[in-house]
Formats: C-alpha cells, sequence, structure tokens
C-alpha cells in the first residue's frame, strides 16, 4: 500500500486551490455539512447531495437531473469524483465557469433551469441561527461576519477539493503494480481501450482522470450546437444511466453503441472520432466493459469522510 501510495503521489497532480479560499480542516468540515444540508434548497427537501450521492461517485442514478420546482433538466448530473481537477466546469460551454467556488452558485441561484432554488436571505438566516454552524463558521472563518453566501460557496468548494479517486483497482494495477488487481478480461479491455486499432476510447478519454476533450452536441448547421465536456470514466459502473441525457442505461449498451456507431446522433456526426467499429469483436467488447468495471473506487463511495454528517446527530 504504501509504494502504491508513493506512486500515486508521483503520478497524480494536485488539485487547483485559488489563493482567496486556502483549504483548511475546519472549511473542508464546514462544506461537508452544507454540501448535505436540505436548507439550501427553495422546498428545504433537497440538497446537493440530492443530485450528487455518494455510492453513485456522487452521481444521482437519474436520467436527468430534477429541481426543486420539479423541472426536469435538460441533462444528468455529472459526478464530482475528482471534481477539483477541472480547469472548467458544468456539461455545456467549457470555459465560462473555471472556479468551484463559482460552480456551486449555478444550482443555488440558477434559474435556468432551477436546481436548488436556494432562498439566500432565508437561508443565511437559518445558517446564522443554528449552534452547529455558530461552530462551524467561526472555526472556518474567523472573524465578524463569517456566516455570508460567499463563505458558504467558499466551504462546499473546499469539501469538493477533497473528493479525489484514485484508488481504483486499475489504478493498483497499472501505477502501483499490483498484478493480480485486475481480471485477465480488463487487462485485455484495457488493450481495447487503448489501441487505435480496436476501440481508441483513450482518444477522447485520456490522462489519469480519463476525462477528455470538449465535443460538440448536434450539427453544424443547427443553431442549438453546443460544446459539451467529455466526462471522466473513473467509477463509470456506478453512474448510469450515460451519455449527457441519461439515454444509455448499462455499460454494456454504451460499449454497443459506440461499436455500431448508433451513439453519433448525441454528438456531432461529423466527429471523426466517433466512426463505427465494425473490427471489434464480442470478445473485444465484453473485456473493454470489464476494464470499464475495474475502475471503481469502493473506497470512494465508502469513504466516512465524505459522507453525510447530519445522519450521526
Amino acid at each position: 500500500m504504501l509504494s502504491f501510495l508513493l506512486l500515486a503521489a508521483a503520478v497524480f497532480p494536485e488539485p487547483f486551490v485559488p489563493s482567496d479560499n486556502p483549504m483548511s480542516a475546519a472549511k473542508v468540515e464546514l462544506g461537508r455539512h452544507l454540501f448535505y444540508d436540505k436548507r439550501l434548497s427553495g422546498n428545504g427537501q433537497q440538497s446537493c447531495a440530492s443530485c450528487h450521492r455518494q455510492e453513485l461517485a456522487f452521481t444521482d442514478g437519474l436520467a436527468r437531473a430534477k429541481g426543486s420546482t420539479g423541472e426536469v433538466h435538460p441533462r444528468s448530473s455529472m459526478s464530482l469524483a475528482n471534481v477539483g481537477f477541472y480547469p472548467s466546469l458544468t456539461w455545456v460551454k467549457p470555459g465560462e465557469v473555471t472556479r468551484l467556488e463559482q460552480q456551486a452558485l449555478v444550482p443555488m441561484l440558477g434559474t435556468n433551469p432551477v436546481e436548488l432554488g436556494t432562498r439566500e436571505a432565508e437561508l443565511l438566516r437559518a445558517l446564522r441561527e443554528d449552534t452547529v454552524y455558530q461552530r462551524l463558521f467561526t472555526a472556518a472563518f474567523p472573524g465578524e461576519g463569517a456566516v455570508s453566501l460567499e463563505n458558504v460557496t467558499k466551504a462546499i468548494a473546499a469539501f469538493e477539493r477533497t473528493l479525489v479517486s484514485t484508488n481504483s483497482p486499475y489504478d493498483r494495477y497499472r501505477y502501483g503494480g499490483e498484478a493480480d488487481a485486475i481480471s485477465a478480461a480488463a487487462k485485455r479491455g484495457e488493450v481495447v481501450f487503448f489501441s487505435s486499432r480496436k476501440a481508441g476510447c483513450f482518444q477522447c478519454h485520456g490522462g489519469w482522470n480519463l476525462g477528455g476533450p470538449v465535443q460538440y452536441q448536434g450539427q453544424k448547421q443547427e443553431p442549438r450546437r453546443e460544446r459539451v465536456r467529455t466526462p471522466s470514466l473513473r467509477n463509470i459502473a456506478v453512474t448510469a444511466p450515460y451519455l449527457h441525457d441519461g439515454s444509455v442505461a448499462t455499460l454494456e449498451a454504451l460499449v454497443e453503441g459506440y461499436a455500431a456507431g448508433t451513439l453519433r446522433e448525441h454528438l456531432a456526426k461529423e466527429d471523426a472520432l466517433l466512426r463505427p467499429l465494425p473490427g471489434l469483436t464480442a470478445q473485444d467488447k465484453a473485456d473493454l466493459v470489464e476494464f470499464l468495471k475495474s475502475l471503481t473506487d469502493e473506497g470512494f463511495l465508502r469513504d466516512a469522510r465524505f459522507a453525510d454528517p447530519w445522519r450521526t446527530r
């Protein structure tokens, strides 16, 4: 285990931390309480964790997210695993939102669509009156005026930067030298994944986080053509249903769809990387699924540091 941790420190980068919001244990603990607090929503029934459940790698298991007013969103809830490493955030228009502190305001105050529907004045009043938060805010932000919307977003962002997932069986196999950490089928699937002559998945899902570049949704001639994020594949076995709109139910169907070329309608049809893959055999596809399953970091899904603190009160 020690050798893996030492090697992982050399392989995996550190998340970006802005100078005006340095990390602290007190701030992270405050952010964890806020992340799970339903008082952040306009209806008092939802929290950040409602759309980002730990056991599902901080997704929600729905095809498309549902806000506090019952509005169904156009896209699914994105996993927050390793979100602190992303240079830009949100599904669409990457580059417009680059900081977690900025992003936290989107679900809280956004109206198109409504997500949490936070009522700022009511929220801040409730936090100031709560003895738990009086202690937590004072520890995280010493001084007068600690309870503010700015500090709420700073604390949530600090907590989200701790959501690091780098200890899947594949990590232990590839970076830790544990030859038996994944199955023979998963090892064959790794070859399929990283081979340009096979699936070539790495061309969109590359690097240590198995995420990738921006792609386009829709056609060049369509007015609603959008730049969309290529998500990380880490923990993909627990983040179904798949694609931006949750239209594919299983990993097997996802692999079949890409192999047949039938999923190109979900992104840009002219994207050369989304070509059909007629050369993939049934064994190749099954092995690819096993490789994808090896990306599940079970410890991350159960880590008590990321769990709901209100359950123990």
